[in-house]
């Protein structure tokens, strides 16, 4: 059975020391730190001897375990056009003066060192964000030229390629999390994506399901396609079609849990994700990894959603066959 893992990127406001017990009671086997709260600190990690080994043991403690760190803040600025809103989710040695360049350079600097960080915690896996020069144009109009959506994805990879390079030096692959806003938001855009890398091998993709399906985009066809390439999972739910017929797939400068929405994020189960299949799939195409719960439902209490996600991920889970299963006829009438 694969790990059972809670992101603690929605909890840090939580202390470790006080989520760790917590999530223990919920029913996890482990954490995917944040480098957010006082989960994870990517530069204490660097220059504090025992730091890591310190956040480890903490888990340890409470018999929880880690298999990634996740840096999707850092990672959006890296190639996001950089605004106001950027302020709010970096630290202030990676915002700097707020000079847009000099704020995407320092998030690089700080996502390789995220590598160096994850190494010393004794994790092969760090689940993030990219940002995107050319999110904005996605609605093609006014008119978009190929050649401009290109140069969007020779810009990622001049970015993250001297990133990438640091990840297999450290011998830890980074996870694109699929998402609206990053440089590939549905199975396309993450072929293009791979392609302008060259097929780097230290690139492949956090699998969240819930980014994917209110856009219509096949998510167990996204496993198939991917599969080597999948070096985490997020389990995470979603509803589409509802709301009151007022806003659609933009979401209407609308929030979330505003009851006009078309789509929303729902604690695990209570959405519209076919969480089967996908079970089906990532064993199918051999993952092994953590499954790790991204709870995010705005009409719920969060304690309860992250118990009762848990233990539906523990249900749904299997581990796949070690033989077809009428191997045992044919040996029969062997004799």
């Amino acid at each position: 059975m694969r790990p059972l893992t809670l992101f603690t990127g929605q909890w840090t406001d939580l202390p470790l020391a006080e989520l760790a017990p917590l999530a223990k009671r919920m029913g996890y086997d482990g954490l995917e730190l944040a480098c957010g709260g006082d989960h994870f600190h990517v530069q204490r990690a660097l220059k504090e001897p025992g730091y890591a080994a310190g956040q480890r043991a903490l888990l340890a403690e409470h018999g929880l375990q880690v298999f990634a760190i996740g840096n999707h803040l850092i990672g959006q600025a890296v190639c996001d056009l950089i605004d106001s809103r950027h302020q709010a989710i970096l630290p202030a040695h990676v915002w700097g003066d707020g000079e847009p360049e000099g704020v995407r350079q320092r998030a690089a600097a700080e996502l390789a060192d995220t590598a160096r960080a994850a190494r010393l915690l004794g994790v092969q896996r760090v689940t993030g964000f990219t940002g995107s020069s050319i999110w904005h144009a996605a609605y093609a109009f006014p008119p978009t030229s190929q050649a401009y959506w290109d140069a969007g994805f020779e810009d990622f990879a001049r970015r993250f390629t001297p990133i990438l390079d640091v990840f297999a030096e450290q011998d830890v692959n980074f996870a694109l999390e699929v998402h609206p806003t990053e440089i590939a938001f549905d199975i396309a855009t993450s072929e293009r994506a791979v392609a302008a890398l060259d097929g780097h091998p230290r690139f492949g993709f956090n699998f969240d399901p819930s980014h994917l399906a209110y856009q219509g985009v096949d998510y167990v066809r996204f496993i198939r396609q991917f599969g080597p390439r999948i070096f985490h999972v997020h389990m995470k739910d979603v509803w589409w079609g509802r709301g009151d017929g007022t806003v659609g797939t933009f979401g209407g400068n609308t929030s979330f849990g505003d009851p006009r929405r078309g789509w929303d994020f729902r604690s695990v189960g209570r959405g519209m994700i076919d969480f089967e299949s996908i079970i089906v799939a990532l064993n199918d195409v051999g993952y092994a990894g953590p499954l790790s719960v991204e709870w995010e439902d705005s009409r719920m209490d969060r304690v309860h959603g992250a118990t009762e996600s848990a233990a539906y991920c523990r249900r749904l889970d299997f581990p796949p066959a070690h033989g077809a299963f009428d191997a045992a006829f044919s040996k029969g009438m062997a004799g």
